[in-house]
């Protein structure tokens, strides 16, 4: 009898350990899709993931017959379904920071013209959760669900606010310090700029993702010294010293509007 007790307690723990390699699978096929930002065929996305094409091949088959993936183009591409679509409204509905942030990035765009945008940290990455473009001719790339690393940006400054070095330096990586223009920043510097965030309340940056442009940003509180979000805009870099100031004290007034407590 406890043989075969030791035979059935067996079979479950590689029936559990086969279900939690197939979800783990599963969640490497949506942040991949989510990364690449495209649709994309099943023998590139297997190797994207590192995973058989004929596992992978059964996993979006699963996803597709669920409502998570489509197949798309000539069928041989798989890309986020509408049932994702979906949950997304969900979780929009039933978060109140996201919901409030969406309508006060959106009126800011509107009443500067300038970009803004909500962003918070996603899986140790700064994250464009909502973005509102200007009316400038001239428009600012900036789209929602974007993620840039942390040291590229002002907001990034802002999320880190309060984090141990030790944790920055687990959040941080050297390829993260490296901008898009070849330059290195260095850590230390990054570190003291976080500091200098926090003391001042605001942060902005100036062509670190570009040449062309500059970010103000400011905090969101959900408690009072814990930074959830930040409201930011993405101006042009030749935005006069009194319009960056006036645009960085409304910011901080309608970031102050969402934080819980600040």
């Amino acid at each position: 009898m406890q043989d075969g007790n030791a035979a059935a307690a067996s079979a479950d723990e590689k029936t559990s350990g086969s279900r939690e390699k197939g979800l783990n699978r599963v969640l490497e096929i949506l942040e991949f899709l989510h990364t690449t930002q495209r649709a994309i065929g099943i023998g590139d996305l297997a190797k994207g993931v590192n995973a058989p094409r004929s596992t992978t091949y059964t996993l979006v088959r699963s996803l597709v017959d669920a409502g998570l993936l489509e197949m798309t183009g000539d069928g041989n591409r798989v890309y986020f379904g509408k049932k994702l679509y979906l949950y997304g409204m969900d979780y929009v509905r039933g978060n109140d920071l996201l919901r409030r942030g969406r309508q006060e990035v959106d009126n800011l765009s509107r009443e500067t013209g300038e970009t803004s945008e909500l962003c918070m940290l996603q899986s140790g990455r700064y994250t464009i959760v909502h973005s509102s473009p200007g009316t400038r001719p001239f428009r600012i790339s900036s789209a929602t669900g974007l993620q840039i690393p942390l040291p590229w940006t002002a907001s990034g400054r802002l999320l880190l606010s309060g984090f141990e070095r030790a944790r920055i330096e687990g959040m941080v990586s050297q390829d993260d310090l490296v901008l898009p223009d070849g330059r290195k920043l260095l850590l230390n510097d990054f570190i003291a700029d976080i500091a200098r965030a926090q003391t001042t309340g605001y942060c902005v940056t100036s062509g670190l993702v570009d040449a062309y442009t500059k970010c103000l940003a400011a905090p969101v509180f959900s408690a009072p010294g814990k930074v959830e979000a930040t409201m930011c805009l993405v101006v042009p870099i030749d935005t006069s010293e009194e319009r960056t100031g006036d645009l960085i004290g409304l910011l901080r007034d309608r970031a102050a509007r969402l934080s819980i407590a600040g």
